[in-house]
């Protein structure tokens, strides 16, 4: 006989017991505060699902975020996680590095967070060759503090700062990574989830700076505002529009309101770390003194 609804185990039990991925999960802090239908859910889920499939020793994988609703994803990993301010996630990543070495480190934030205020620390982490992981989950707003447009927002979309339509040239994520030195770089969307956690497991095993972007609905802001329609609407978009093209030239990834989705793995390349070019230059010389 079925059992009763007073009989049926406490949705708490079921995550603690029952959920694949437990280990990684902070369980006692779901649900998530995230939107319905946002695909911040399908990121941290790539992740995990990366991480498992890794089979890292969790105590030396540390995960870094800044402000956003991106951000909230340090929160939810049962990993050492730090929760920055904004824009500083990246700083605080190269630091953790430096100072633990072998440690996995993952910076897991929004394109506000990491291409605005943050902006300059990407820049110089990715020249420096600094041994990180980026993921960056771009949604073209700023979701968690009302709409605003930003550096991400294509071209005549719309936003709360932005009523009349953008009409601020927006970056290209991939070629500002690729041009300033970043060893590996892809996109998918959040539609793409099994590619998706593919990207990641390379990006995290790949030594430099590498660096993943996640194109993903915001459906209460940037669609809403946007006329897109329902978060299952925005996927079908990324489904017809996405066009897959390894090793394409992140400068032909430009992003504009319904044309294609250039998605793919644009980069992988080979250069010294920023610790390897520090332990050949810096500490040999200083030991022959």
């Amino acid at each position: 006989m079925p059992l009763k609804a007073k009989e049926l185990p406490a949705p708490e039990i079921l995550r603690a017991e029952s959920h694949p991925m437990k280990r990684y999960l902070r369980t006692d802090r779901l649900p998530h505060i995230w939107c319905s239908a946002c695909g911040l859910g399908t990121a941290l889920s790539c992740f995990v699902y990366a991480l498992d499939e890794m089979q890292l020793d969790l105590d030396d994988v540390g995960v870094v975020s800044g402000i956003g609703c991106t951000g909230r994803v340090a929160g939810y990993v049962n990993l050492d996680s730090y929760h920055t301010t904004h824009g500083r996630a990246i700083p605080f990543a190269s630091g953790l590095k430096v100072a633990k070495p072998k440690k996995k480190v993952i910076v897991f934030s929004g394109d506000g967070d990491l291409f605005a205020i943050g902006g300059n620390h990407f820049i110089h982490a990715a020249r420096r060759n600094i041994d990180i992981t980026v993921i960056c989950v771009n949604n073209f707003t700023y979701g968690m503090t009302g709409g605003q447009f930003g550096p991400t927002t294509p071209l005549g979309s719309r936003g709360t700062t932005a009523p009349y339509g953008n009409y601020e040239n927006p970056f290209n994520l991939p070629y500002v990574a690729a041009s300033c030195g970043a060893v590996y770089v892809a996109r998918w969307t959040s539609l793409h989830a099994r590619r998706l956690k593919e990207a990641m497991v390379e990006a995290i095993a790949k030594p430099g700076f590498t660096f993943v972007e996640i194109i993903s609905p915001c459906p209460t802001n940037y669609g809403r505002r946007n006329r897109l329609g329902e978060g299952i609407d925005e996927l079908r978009y990324y489904a017809e529009k996405s066009v897959i093209r390894h090793g394409a030239n992140p400068k032909d990834a430009d992003l504009y309101p319904g044309s294609e989705i250039l998605i793919g793995k644009f980069v992988e390349l080979e250069r010294p770390t920023f610790l390897e070019v520090y332990e050949e230059r810096v500490m040999k010389k200083n030991s022959g003194r």
